[in-house]
């Protein structure tokens, strides 16, 4: 006959389930509530603050997998979520310190803001900078698949700290990385606002010479959150050459201007088309609208960047394109923004994050 499954059994499968956001065991971040089994039946129920609703499919999954190989007749998992706002700090006693933080910005999406945060992330590096590339999309997070880290989680100090994962000289850091690839992020503004806190609090940057945030599209909490969170050294901001795009600009300008946030400059992405077979080149979505923006708000051009087919493999492909072929034309666009952003963010002494 088998040995009956005991409660201290169910706890220590569950020891290695853990929170994608905190990186802690479910124990120790209590969030289990209680547990109770009889005749190899069990019942668990499980408590969650409101930012962390996202990661029920995660943390069920896991205790699933968890929980199968105990070979119970029956087991059932709840979940209630709590009236409260904010979980319990994580202590530690760690400090990040950065020199500039840098916001990559855009009135709309689909302009390519995640491509060029990535390059420019990656320029930055080439220069020779310590450089850290935060996803703060929550909703469209693109950085996993734009670094070839799909799938991958980062891992956990025993004081707490979340260790950035890493790649093409960069650390990296995503809401991508702490919940299931596809899950959709319904979540208001204090929930936002808590994880991006815990990104900069919790997660281990070290030393850096800049960090470039990939910010979603529009105008929303995510950079309210931003701009109350951490001292912003200034916002670059992306646009496609039409005319129409105009609009989507002033109310990036008119965003960054009301949080007293500095406007490094003004991108135009996909700037023209060069033929890869005969050199010629074509205005496809027509030509200066950047430039006009910058003009018209009174803010630096920082420059063009053409729309060319590697490019768009390389972000499918996750090898960005400057890593890929840094002497190209279009390499070496982005790169001189780089150096020019490099002379145009004024220095500070340091930026210190505080773990508490």
């Amino acid at each position: 006959m088998n040995q009956p499954i005991t409660k201290e059994h169910i706890l220590s499968a569950l020891e290695k389930v853990k929170s994608p956001l905190s990186l802690h065991s479910i124990l120790e971040g209590q969030y289990l509530k209680n547990v109770s089994v009889c005749d190899n039946i069990a019942k668990l129920n499980f408590e969650l603050h409101p930012h962390e609703q996202g990661i029920q499919k995660s943390l069920e999954s896991q205790i699933n997998t968890a929980l199968t190989p105990l070979g119970l007749k029956e087991y059932k998992v709840e979940f209630s979520i709590l009236d409260g706002k904010h979980p319990p700090a994580v202590a530690a006693s760690v400090e990040s310190h950065m020199k500039s933080v840098i916001a990559v910005a855009s009135g709309k999406g689909g302009v390519g803001k995640s491509t060029v945060a990535a390059n420019l992330a990656v320029a930055l590096a080439k220069l020779g900078f310590q450089t850290g590339l935060l996803d703060a999309d929550i909703y469209g997070p693109s950085i996993p698949l734009l670094m070839k880290k799909v799938g991958s989680q980062p891992l956990a100090t025993p004081q707490g700290k979340i260790v950035p994962l890493e790649n093409y000289g960069l650390k990296l850091m995503s809401v991508g990385f702490v919940t299931e690839p596809g899950q959709a992020i319904v979540w208001r503004g204090p929930m936002i606002h808590k994880l991006l806190e815990e990104f900069f609090k919790k997660v281990e940057w070290g030393d850096l010479d800049y960090l470039v945030i990939d910010l979603p599209p529009g105008t929303g909490d995510t950079q309210l959150s931003l701009s109350q969170l951490i001292p912003l050294s200034g916002a670059v901001i992306v646009t496609t050459p039409q005319d129409v795009a105009l609009a989507d600009v002033e109310k990036c300008v008119k965003m960054f201007e009301k949080v007293h946030i500095p406007i490094l400059g003004i991108v135009e992405n996909m700037s023209y088309y060069l033929c890869s077979r005969c050199g010629e080149r074509d205005e496809i979505f027509s030509h200066g609208g950047g430039q006009k923006a910058a003009e018209k708000w009174g803010y630096h051009y920082l420059g063009a960047i053409p729309l060319k087919t590697q490019i768009r493999e390389g972000g499918d492909s996750g090898l960005p394109f400057v890593e890929q072929n840094l002497n190209s034309q279009e390499s070496q666009a982005i790169l001189e923004i780089a150096k020019q952003l490099k002379d145009r963010v004024k220095p500070v002494e340091k930026i210190h994050i505080h773990k508490t």
